[in-house]
């Protein structure tokens, strides 16, 4: 991993950096659907590099209130046959074509992160705070990937709220999904969504 991604503790830093290319790519993001994405993602390296920017967010009291499970490989799998068993527990009547989807829920994409929202209630940072650090590391992901070129997308669809998913992931109870990034290459671009009309979200005091 580059070693300008890890600054060493006490090393002054800039305040502030001019990027054209970052207001751009910040300007014109736009997530990718999952169903979009294939092969390739990104290598362990760059993995690693989009995880240590993921964890680069405003922390206050330095909480860290979150962490990472990765899906790649046959782990994508093996996840799958979590969901199907999960989903037909759930919807015994389903057809085979609706289970074999649930199944390959987590084959669309190379790479997927489960960003979990680690809440430390006895901690004296409100718990609220806690969260949205969780929320801004997702953010950062998906900023990251297309940085290092690659497409993602970050949702939570029902797995996100199961309670037998979520007790085969071993979350605690001060745990949640905050997000599902799934990360690869766009086989297609996806074309602009509706955005807000900013003088209906933007007012003066």
């Amino acid at each position: 991993m580059d070693k300008n991604l890890t600054p060493s503790l006490g090393d002054v830093l800039s305040a502030c950096r001019a990027c054209p290319d970052a207001i751009e790519l910040l300007r014109l993001r736009r997530s990718t659907p999952a169903d979009f994405l294939v092969e390739p993602g990104p290598d362990g390296d760059t993995l690693s590099a989009i995880l240590t920017i993921a964890a680069r967010v405003p922390d206050h009291r330095r909480v860290t209130p979150f962490r990472f499970v990765v899906f790649e490989g046959e782990g994508r799998a093996r996840f799958g046959d979590i969901l199907i068993e999960t989903f037909v527990a759930n919807e015994p009547d389903a057809n085979e074509k609706k289970a074999a989807y649930e199944r390959g829920r987590f084959l669309r994409a190379p790479v997927v992160v489960a960003v979990i929202s680690k809440v430390d209630r006895a901690h004296r940072t409100p718990e609220w705070e806690q969260i949205l650090t969780a929320g801004a590391a997702c953010q950062n992901i998906l900023v990251a990937a297309s940085a290092y070129g690659y497409a993602a997308q970050w949702i939570t669809e029902w797995y996100a709220y199961d309670k037998r998913v979520l007790a085969a992931l071993s979350l605690g109870d001060n745990e949640r999904i905050a997000g599902y990034i799934y990360i690869g290459s766009a086989k297609e671009d996806p074309k602009e969504r509706a955005r807000p009309v900013m003088e209906g979200i933007v007012s003066r005091f």
